[in-house]
């Protein structure tokens, strides 16, 4: 049996990074650290029309240029440089401009499966062994961290245990954490689409009364499509035949790219806000979507996630030798809890303002919208919290 300093559990994006603000901290401190997860990585990238792919918020970009990784992901990264933001049948509308806002792109999107090879690309095999592909069946917790066993039978011992292993996470429920969730009552359809017009780095986020749009920049003059409604309407419109889709999706958007041409394989998500009940035990730290999964209109749930491998990382490097002391992951969960408290807030807040169909909500984010457009200060708030800078950049720490 062996003995690591940190297991983390989960190397997709989220575990990828952590790794990556730990390696060069952990190769001093002479750390080993282990990547556990279930899906071997490519060792090339394949570009795909119907790829996945992520929101990064301008305080993420900021991260990853600080982590040394922005050179790498640039070439596939579509700067937003505008979003647009209106409501459906009604005159309302503002728009969010990188000019405005002094910065080069209010944020980028990015293929998740460009961003994970970039990531896996950077980390050295030296500090970081891969387990992979392998999955944590069991953890025990022992006085002094972690016992993990393998679904190959063996087991592996580690100071602190980070469990980033997604928001259907079976281990969190088996340590006994329990998740909190709030239904919304949605199904996100999702999909990249290509338009007639070139989208120049415009976003748009359409609010409508069935339920929010948005439409992302993607390379290659994509879009990347995030369209709720209620779940049966979403079955519906799933498994419409792709011309009747884009017949009816152009009809609910409108003409401001043109035609829109083609849509690529379509997947779909019940949506949920998820917190989890505990986000560290000693010994113990959870991140991801493990500990909060939020809607994915508002763009807000993996630069979140980011923040916090980010802030774990710089508080776990600035702690005692050996991690997993209780001090220290409280000491990451209080540093976070506003940045937290701040980010699911406004997403829940916005989600629900702009899907409700009630005549009085529906008026109040009609002049929320024009509210955003007459009073700069509010619009300048409003778009620090989409760029993920609403409160200190981890960027700017030492």
């Amino acid at each position: 049996m062996s003995r690591v300093q940190i297991a983390i559990i989960g190397g997709g994006l989220v575990g990828a990074s952590l790794a990556l603000a730990l390696q060069a901290g952990a190769r001093e401190r002479q750390w080993k650290i282990v990547l556990i997860e279930p899906f071997a990585p490519g060792d090339t990238f394949q570009p795909s029309y119907d790829g996945r792919s992520s929101a990064l918020s301008y305080g993420s970009q900021q991260i990853y240029q600080r982590l040394g990784l922005w050179e790498a992901i640039a070439p596939r990264a579509e700067a937003i440089r505008n979003i647009h933001i209106s409501d459906r049948g009604r005159f309302a509308a503002t728009r969010l401009s990188a000019a405005e806002e002094g910065v080069p792109a209010l944020g980028y999107v990015v293929e998740n499966a460009w961003l994970g090879h970039c990531l896996w690309a950077a980390l050295d095999k030296e500090v970081i062994e891969w387990r992979c592909p392998a999955r944590v069946e069991q953890m025990q917790a022992l006085s002094d961290g972690y016992q993990l066993t393998l679904d190959d039978g063996s087991s592996l011992d580690c100071d602190l245990a980070i469990l980033a292993d997604g928001g259907r996470s079976g281990l969190r429920e088996q340590l006994g954490i329990h998740a909190h969730t709030t239904a919304y009552g949605q199904t996100a359809l999702i999909a990249n689409i290509s338009t007639a017009l070139p989208h120049q780095g415009l976003a748009f986020e359409r609010f409508t009364d069935d339920g929010p749009m948005a439409l992302l920049p993607l390379a290659d003059n994509r879009c990347v499509l995030i369209w709720t409604r209620e779940p049966d309407e979403a079955q519906r419109l799933n498994a419409l035949p792709d011309q009747q889709f884009l017949a009816e999706l152009q009809a609910c958007f409108g003409y401001r790219l043109g035609a829109i041409e083609q849509v690529g394989t379509r997947y779909m998500y019940p949506l949920s806000l998820i917190e989890s009940s505990e986000q560290v035990r000693a010994h113990l730290a959870v991140l991801g979507n493990a500990a909060h999964s939020l809607h994915p209109v508002a763009g807000q749930g993996y630069n979140l996630s980011l923040r916090d491998s980010i802030a774990l990382a710089d508080t776990l490097l600035a702690g005692p030798a050996t991690p997993g002391d209780l001090a220290t992951l409280q000491a990451f969960q209080r540093a976070q809890l506003s940045d937290q408290e701040l980010t699911i807030g406004f997403s829940d807040r916005v989600t629900r303002l702009f899907s409700n169909a009630k005549p009085l909500l529906a008026g109040g984010r009609n002049l929320g919208l024009l509210g955003l457009d007459l009073l700069p200060p509010a619009k300048r708030w409003f778009a620090r919290q989409a760029m993920g800078m609403g409160l200190r950049s981890h960027a700017d720490r030492p």
